[in-house]
């Protein structure tokens, strides 16, 4: 039998007990339910003004205050589970997420609806927390093939989440979605509790409070600047105003966290050429899997008398989406392959070029929907085989006690990609309209054609970034993880 790395055979308590692949699909599953709560209220945004009682413009922080929400948990639940352990977080998150999932079932108004919609992106922490326990409850050929797994529920969750909500709002009262996420997160909470071993791989130390807290201000100041620059414009002085000041307050934590002995982010080692250009290259690929994941659905609901509009109500343009989410796990087993035969570095370019190509193929299959399906599951491929890659670039070259910190800004890097596309794809889709009715103008057939060839754009930079990853992190060979104490199956 396999033992897991990091786990002392002679203790009787160790994780082969139940299995290393159990942990795994519980982790996966866990990373699943996290990543579904962000497209959950989709289908129902338009009505969450009537719903709520409040504006438009108020109803839309129903869907902002998740994403933001999300982006400073990543990274600050990575540093914690460096410091305390990562099972614990993991319980932890998946808590939090019953909570924000209960908060808004039991909610009518707008205020609690928010602190919900807030806690349910604070347990995407789980995710890139799941990510870096997994080499240490993992054996060495199980860890690229699971690692690949975690990542893709990012795009997979999203991806099911939209057909799923749209099924359940068309078949009941819209907080029975909140109950249904509630119910899935209980149970997510118990498996982790139960069947996610709990390494000892605390490190010790104090958390970085006042860094915690800057980079919270510094990244909510930009993506709302970015979030909001198509509602606002971008040359609006709030956004421009809410991107500098974002700008400058990061600016001024990178300073501040320069001088801490315990830093939240060690940006010495995030300077790292590995790590550095690994983050970057996860803003293009992170904006590669959002832009299609806006424009598709939009062409496939555009009404049919524009000539080029699919006329599909939001349940099938979910369904029609769907395959492409899951095509992403379907390629998690083909990464791992990759990952131990060819390298990580040269794994991330080709699910760049592969990501490219469907966007490319998207320019010439945008008269059917199962012509988009097909353009979206090649896009999909792509990422799902990116998404594999950069974990263990930045586990490679990321020192064990920063491990969890170290995948948590790199999935916070991949949350910024995405934001940022859904503001150029919403700026190019709003930049050239028809009208069809009056007050009533919808995007263009050009303008859809520009959203893919900027998605191509984005997956040829991420293929140019990189190539820029040293040679020296292209192993094809996965290091274990240093030993660490025993595990305990309980929390």
């Amino acid at each position: 039998m396999s033992v897991p790395r990091g786990v002392n055979v002679s203790d009787p308590h160790r994780a082969t007990e139940r299995g290393p692949l159990t942990a795994v699909v519980v982790l996966c599953f866990g990373g699943l339910a996290a990543a579904l709560t962000q497209t959950l209220v989709i289908p129902i945004q338009s009505e969450l003004p009537g719903l709520l009682d409040t504006s438009a413009a108020n109803a839309a922080w129903v869907v902002t205050i998740t994403l933001l929400a999300g982006a400073v948990a990543m990274p600050v639940s990575g540093r914690i589970a460096d410091l305390v352990g990562k099972q614990r977080v993991l319980v932890a998150s998946a808590a939090v997420l019953v909570v924000g999932s209960l908060v808004c079932a039991l909610s009518d108004s707008l205020v609690p609806v928010l602190a919900g919609r807030a806690l349910q992106g604070v347990a995407m922490g789980f995710i890139p927390v799941g990510i870096s326990l997994m080499r240490e409850i993992t054996p060495p050929h199980l860890t690229a093939t699971a690692t690949a797994a975690m990542s893709a529920t990012l795009g997979v969750g999203g991806a099911i989440g939209l057909p799923l909500s749209a099924w359940i709002v068309q078949t009941g009262d819209w907080h029975t979605l909140f109950w249904v996420a509630s119910a899935i997160s209980v149970v997510v909470l118990v498996l982790t509790w139960v069947l996610v071993p709990h390494v000892h791989d605390a490190r010790g130390g104090r958390l970085d409070v006042p860094g915690a807290v800057g980079l919270a201000i510094g990244l909510v100041a930009l993506l709302v600047g970015i979030s909001k620059a198509t509602t606002w414009g971008w040359t609006d002085a709030r956004t421009l105003g809410s991107i500098a000041a974002g700008l400058l307050v990061l600016v001024a934590w990178g300073a501040f966290e320069l001088r801490r002995d315990d830093p939240l982010v060690d940006l010495r080692t995030s300077a790292r050429l590995p790590v550095l250009m690994t983050n970057v290259a996860a803003v293009a690929i992170g904006f590669g899997m959002m832009a299609q994941s806006i424009v598709v659905p939009q062409l496939l609901q555009l009404p049919a008398f524009t000539g080029y509009g699919l006329g599909q109500s939001i349940l099938a343009a979910g369904l029609w989406m769907a395959p492409a989410g899951l095509m992403m796990m379907v390629f998690a087993p083909l990464s791992g392959r990759l990952l131990g035969s060819v390298g990580a570095k040269k794994t991330l370019m080709a699910g760049a070029v592969v990501l490219g190509l469907g966007y490319v193929a998207a320019l010439f299959l945008m008269d059917a929907p199962w012509q988009l399906l097909i353009a979206s599951c090649i896009s999909s491929a792509g990422v799902g085989i990116g998404y594999a890659a950069m974990p263990t670039l930045i586990l490679d070259a990321a020192p064990p006690r920063e491990a969890a910190a170290a995948v948590g800004l790199n999935s916070l890097m991949r949350s910024f990609g995405t934001t940022l596309a859904a503001a150029v794809m919403g700026t190019i889709l709003t930049s050239s309209t028809t009208s069809s009715g009056p007050g009533i103008e919808l995007p263009t057939l050009s303008a859809f054609q520009w959203c893919f060839a900027a998605g191509a754009v984005a997956a040829a930079l991420g293929v140019a970034l990189a190539a820029f990853i040293p040679a020296r992190a292209d192993t094809a060979t996965i290091e274990p993880a240093p030993p660490v104490p025993a595990p305990e199956h309980a929390g």
